[in-house]
C-alpha cells in the first residue's frame, strides 16, 4: 500500500490564520506543510484546502492559501470535510488516496480522515503535518485515526512514494531543492 503519485491528493485541513498561534508548535507544522504542497505542486499531485468557519478563523495562511484557484478552496461548517459534500466533488477529491496534514488533529482533522476511511479512502497522516493546542490531543488523535486505519507517515516517506525511483530530472531536482 504504497502512496502514488497519480493516486493520491494533498488535503491541508484548516491551518487559519486566527488559530494557528495557538497550535503546539505551529512554525514547524507551517513549515512541513508547506514543504508537502510545494513537493505536490512540482510533482503533479493536486492539493485542496479547507477553511472551517473562515469569517471567524480567518483564511488559511498566507505561506499556504498563495496560488491557489478558488475551487481548492472548500469552506466548511461541519468539522469533517466531508460532511458537507463538496470536498470530493473539488478537483482531486476523487482520487482514491488522500495524503492528510493540518489541524487540528483532535477535531477536524479526525473527523475527516474518519469519514474519509468510511467513503473507502485509503490515507495517510503526516505526523510531523498536523497539530492541535495540545500535544496530547494530537498523540491520541494520531493512535485513534490509525486505529481506525490510516496510516502514520512522515514528509519523506510522502515525497520518495510519489517520485517511486531516483535518476529523473524531477528526483534530480526535488532531491536539490526539498531533501536536506
Amino acid at each position: 500500500m504504497r502512496i502514488r503519485a497519480q493516486e493520491s491528493c494533498l488535503l491541508i485541513i484548516d491551518i487559519q490564520e486566527r488559530l494557528f498561534p495557538a497550535i503546539a508548535e505551529h512554525a514547524e507544522l507551517a513549515a512541513n506543510t508547506l514543504w508537502l504542497q510545494q513537493v505536490a505542486q512540482r510533482i503533479g499531485v493536486p492539493v485542496l484546502l479547507t477553511e472551517q468557519y473562515s469569517k471567524g478563523l480567518g483564511p488559511t495562511i498566507a505561506s499556504l492559501r498563495a496560488g491557489h484557484a478558488p475551487e481548492a478552496i472548500v469552506e466548511k461548517l461541519h468539522f469533517s470535510a466531508v460532511s458537507e459534500g463538496e470536498l470530493l466533488q473539488r478537483p482531486g477529491g476523487d482520487r482514491r488516496q488522500f495524503v492528510v496534514c493540518g489541524s487540528e488533529a483532535h477535531v477536524c482533522v479526525l473527523q475527516t480522515v474518519l469519514d474519509l476511511l468510511e467513503q473507502g479512502r485509503t490515507v495517510f497522516i503526516v505526523a510531523e503535518a498536523v497539530g492541535s493546542r495540545k500535544p496530547a490531543d494530537k498523540q491520541l488523535a494520531l493512535q485513534r485515526m490509525q486505529q481506525a486505519g490510516a496510516v502514520i507517515v512522515s514528509r519523506e516517506m510522502v515525497a520518495f512514494e510519489w517520485l517511486e525511483q531516483a535518476g529523473s530530472e524531477l528526483f534530480r531536482s526535488i532531491s536539490r531543492e526539498f531533501i536536506r
